[in-house]
């Protein structure tokens, strides 16, 4: 049987660029691209040249890919011809092979937003594709609020359409602009634009997520016909953001009802650095990466529950729908006070400990789990922590160093701006063999922001760590998490610091206490712990 291809357009460097909080620079829309191409993307849109200068300077030196470029743009206003339109100029002579015209498709808005006549539209759109194709261009057409448009006016919404597919429009688009319309109407409405004569093979799907269903509405768009895909990494975008190509990518290669009648450009071996990818992104935009993510969150396979863990241990598939290093992610047995002794094995197998089920040792690793969950302690949110717990209990943790003595000051005081500041300044003193290290740091960015005492106290503790510094130097904090456990005077303070590494490892590590430093610092010291083990760094003699 030959299987339908699919072609899959990805819109992060403009649509998702419109995520509140996130904006790119040149270099980065780079980066993601190159990111795009080795995933096996068949379009990577550009953004829009002309609407900024970050845009426009991309454009400017454009990066080499496999991927078609495409740039970003409108079709002309009415009154003007399409060759002396100077937005549809900008998305010319931004020299891409490819280029995407947003129109309207609702009538409602071109007579209200535009304030133009019907056919001036329809006039428009055909003039704006056809200018596009002579300057010998693939030209995509995005149908924006076209399923409104359609609810309200199905014979404009496809005159629209009917309009770009006669000028030459390779590909028509079909746009949920306000993400509102649900999965079974856009499979019935993408099934008449097929049976009006535009077809399936030269349709798209561009969907927004505000109904949180963005992901199932493009599948029953591709069920219909459609054979483009639009969206954006991580499902990125305004509002509440666009289909997530993270999502749809593995569930139409693993899940047999698609991967046995579609194929992508996606390899398998390109399908196995998803998780890589997600997580870079997240990097790039500096957020931390959601766990429950489909497929590439850090929980989409962990399992809490002993029963689960019991079956996982016996056949994964029973509490698992894909083998989850087929997109480069890992299972997960959590560890926290409702876990049994098949969740500790697993856990132990997976660290590379193969202990016995009758080993006396089990029962108190447990206990100590339990009891100090009481205290505050949170093991399935901090597994590095939990691994030298068991480590520990297992009498498998050497002493890198002691620490003899740690102190934080904050002080408020005035700059040379005559501005009220804060200034946090951390000594560490640790014992390394024979040697003793006292390190100092103040929590001063080199834009001299204040970062705060935690900050201070983790650049004390890693500035110089003797033998052991080499290990720890590609080793930085992700994020930060407080969260007070006990309430009133009797406050317990829990903090989660995540850590990265050069190799691409992020981890976990908690901390408890009633003082915030404190419980900061424990967790600090996990985190460089697990780091030294993981590294098999050998410790000094004392």
């Amino acid at each position: 049987m030959t299987r339908a291809r699919l072609y899959l357009y990805d819109t992060t460097l403009r649509d998702g660029q419109q995520t509140q909080g996130v904006q790119f620079s040149t270099a980065e829309k780079h980066q993601i691209a190159a990111m795009l191409d080795q995933l096996g993307i068949d379009y990577v849109e550009g953004g829009w040249p002309g609407a900024n200068p970050t845009d426009s300077e991309f454009f400017a030196s454009p990066p080499a890919t496999r991927a078609t470029l495409t740039a970003f743009g409108m079709t002309k206003r009415a009154g003007r011809s399409a060759e002396n339109d100077d937005v549809l100029a900008a998305v010319l002579n931004a020299g891409t092979n490819s280029v995407c015209l947003v129109g309207k498709a609702h009538d409602y808005h071109v007579t209200h937003a535009l304030g133009i006549t019907l056919e001036d539209n329809l006039e428009s759109i055909r003039a704006s594709v056809a200018h596009c194709v002579a300057q010998s261009r693939e030209t995509h057409f995005d149908a924006e609020h076209f399923f409104d448009g359609y609810k309200a006016n199905p014979d404009y919404a496809l005159q629209a359409l009917h309009a770009a597919q006669e000028a030459g429009a390779r590909w028509i688009v079909l746009c949920d602009t306000n993400g509102g319309t649900l999965p079974n109407e856009i499979g019935a409405i993408t099934e008449a634009v097929i049976a009006s004569g535009i077809p399936g093979d030269r349709l798209g799907i561009h969907c927004h997520d505000d109904t949180g269903q963005a992901v199932a509405c493009t599948l029953a768009a591709v069920e219909a016909g459609a054979r483009q895909i639009q969206g954006t990494l991580n499902g990125l975008g305004e509002r509440c953001g666009n289909a997530s190509l993270t999502t749809l990518i593995p569930t139409l290669a693993l899940k047999p009802s698609f991967a046995a009648r579609f194929e992508t450009g996606v390899s398998p071996e390109a399908l196995g650095q998803l998780l890589r990818i997600s997580r870079k992104l997240d990097d790039i935009i500096n957020r931390v990466p959601l766990r429950t993510l489909p497929y590439v969150g850090a929980s989409a396979f962990a399992h809490k529950a002993g029963l689960h863990a019991s079956a996982i241990a016996k056949d994964p598939s029973t509490y698992e729908h894909i083998d989850p290093s087929l997109v480069g992610n890992a299972r997960l047995v959590p560890m926290s006070n409702q876990a049994g002794q098949s969740n500790l094995r697993m856990v132990l197998a997976d660290m590379g400990l193969a202990v016995a089920r009758d080993d006396p040792r089990l029962p108190g690793i447990l206990d100590d789990i339990k009891t100090r969950e009481e205290a505050g302690y949170a093991y399935d949110s901090a597994q590095a922590s939990f691994e030298l717990l068991a480590r520990r209990a297992l009498g498998q943790v050497p002493q890198f160093f002691e620490v003899k003595r740690y102190r934080v000051t904050v002080e408020r005081r005035k700059n040379k701006y005559d501005q009220m500041v804060s200034l946090s300044e951390a000594v560490v003193v640790l014992k390394i063999g024979d040697d003793k290290k006292l390190s100092v740091s103040e929590s001063m960015d080199a834009e001299g922001h204040d970062r705060g005492p935690v900050n201070a106290l983790a650049k004390a503790l890693a500035k110089d760590l003797g033998p052991y510094q080499g290990a720890i130097d590609d080793m930085k904090l992700v994020d930060f998490k407080v969260r007070i456990t006990q309430g009133g005077t009797e406050a317990v303070t829990r903090v989660i610091i995540d850590s990265e590494d050069g190799q691409g490892r992020r981890w976990s590590t908690v901390g408890v206490s009633a003082n915030i430093v404190d419980a900061s610092f424990e967790a600090l010291l996990d985190a460089v712990i697990w780091k030294l083990l993981r590294d098999g760094v050998r410790p000094c003699p004392s």
